[in-house]
């Protein structure tokens, strides 16, 4: 019994000491369990996935050989769902970078460096490339501030014509200057048609329906019309309409102007081309650059006396042109057709002005035209007063009516043309109808009936009177 003893004690002293020796590499295998997961940590991406719970046992024994309570140790590791997961699909995206999560951390460090991009060329600064527009804008900036110096100097010499010829304006007329937009009568206003355009309206006179001055100054506002006239100078215009009552005018037509001007007249204006002929001023005491349009000599000597003609000497280069006309209505009408109806004539006296100066009027110069005015007051008075004989009452009378006659004709013709016009038309649809007619039978029928109008239309007429019986 005692060798049994011994012998299962040194059985029991072999297997601890055995236990002793496997103790240390036991523990080393339980601490490197996650070692494979270690490495593929260094491998793969930071990204851990979801394993499954692992439970270890570990029995320990006594040295004594009991088997010690069971313990359990529950080592459990959870990983939450990648949400960048469907991206490392190589079926789906191709050429996917595995090493992306290697250098993931290294660019979130170290952001690359920006570069400036190159500019070209063409695109830089440079005030080179800018000398159009510089070229654009001087010449809009002269432009505007010659506008704004034309203009002032356009008003400076309406203001000043005014002031010089106030005075007697308002001594032959009760109003000057109305514009009409007060209920009551105003004076001294000079109304602005455009930036070298001026009016000035008065009434209130005797034998006179009321007179229209207008200022057509030069465009200085405007550097194109500036430069024109380097080349082609011009004047300012003082342009004054007179409309004479109907009753107080005798019949007659009337004009002496430069003889450029003459020439553009006579063919341009209804009234002188119709009523005028082409008169010599050697009879009359007048400078030879002058001509006169006359329809009644009598009114002409009457009109052209002594005053007249001392006032058209001494401002021979003033004085554009004279146009006396009971028959006045405007120009001709440029159209092909001739209008039906007679035009509206009325009675006016028209003067045409130059001021002195070619185009450098000062405002010294509005008052050396004031005679001129003076002049237009006289021949207000002049025809006003004038009764023409029963001889050229007569002949002018008969101008009229021959002039109506024509007129008449030339209407009447042009209505036989327009209504010949209408039955061709008429006779061209009916032929296109014919030959569109695809009924023989009809188409015959049309034409046997278009035939018959044809030949009543060509029978002489006839007339039927009626005989009373005896």
């Amino acid at each position: 019994m005692t060798g049994k003893r011994i012998l299962i004690l040194l059985l029991l002293l072999s297997v601890v000491a055995l236990s002793v020796a496997r103790q240390p590499h036991d523990a080393d295998v339980d601490d490197n369990e996650f070692a494979e997961f270690e490495e593929f940590e260094d491998e793969e991406e930071p990204v851990v996935e979801q394993e499954p719970i692992v439970e270890k046992k570990v029995q320990q024994r006594d040295i004594t050989g009991e088997e010690p309570e069971e313990e359990e140790d529950e080592v459990v590791v959870e990983t939450e769902d990648d949400e960048f997961e469907h991206l490392q699909d190589e079926e789906e995206f191709e050429g996917f970078d595995k090493e992306r999560g290697s250098t993931k951390g290294k660019s979130q460090d170290k952001l690359p460096d920006l570069e400036m991009a190159k500019v070209p060329l063409h695109l830089r600064t440079n005030w080179d490339s800018f000398y159009l527009e510089m070229l654009m804008i001087a010449g809009l900036g002269v432009y505007f501030l010659n506008f704004l110096a034309g203009k002032t100097k356009n008003g400076k010499l309406a203001q000043c014509w005014l002031g010089s010829h106030r005075e007697i304006l308002e001594s032959n007329f009760a109003i000057v200057g109305d514009d009409g937009s007060a209920k009551e009568a105003t004076s001294g206003i000079l109304m602005k048609d455009s930036e070298n355009v001026y009016a000035l309206w008065c009434s209130g006179r005797t034998c006179v329906e009321g007179m229209l001055v207008e200022l057509k100054l030069l465009k200085r506002q405007d550097l194109i019309n500036c430069l024109l006239r380097l080349f082609k100078p011009a004047s300012d215009q003082v342009v004054v309409t007179v409309d004479m009552e109907k009753a107080i005018m005798d019949k007659f037509v009337f004009c002496i102007a430069h003889k450029k001007v003459a020439t553009k007249l006579h063919k341009d204006m209804q009234d002188l081309s119709q009523f005028t002929e082409r008169k010599n001023v050697d009879r009359y005491d007048l400078p030879s650059s002058y001509q006169v349009l006359s329809e009644v000599g009598e009114a002409t000597s009457a009109i052209l006396d002594k005053k007249v003609c001392q006032v058209l000497t001494k401002f021979e280069g003033l004085v554009d042109f004279m146009h006396f006309s009971d028959q006045y209505s405007g120009p001709k009408n440029q159209d092909e057709s001739q209008p039906t109806k007679m035009p509206t004539t009325k009675s006016v006296l028209i003067f045409s002005f130059n001021v002195p100066g070619r185009g450098k009027t000062k405002t010294s110069d509005m008052e050396v035209i004031r005679p001129l005015l003076q002049l237009v007051f006289y021949c207000m008075d002049k025809v006003g007063r004038l009764q023409l004989s029963r001889e050229a009452k007569n002949k002018s009378e008969k101008n009229r009516q021959k002039a109506e006659e024509v007129f008449l004709k030339q209407a009447h013709a042009q209505r036989q043309e327009a209504a010949q016009a209408r039955r061709e038309e008429k006779k061209r649809a009916e032929k296109e109808r014919l030959l569109s007619e695809e009924d023989p039978d009809k188409a015959r029928k049309l034409e046997e009936r278009e035939s018959r109008r044809e030949m009543k239309r060509k029978q002489p007429k006839m007339k039927m009177m009626k005989m009373k019986a005896m």
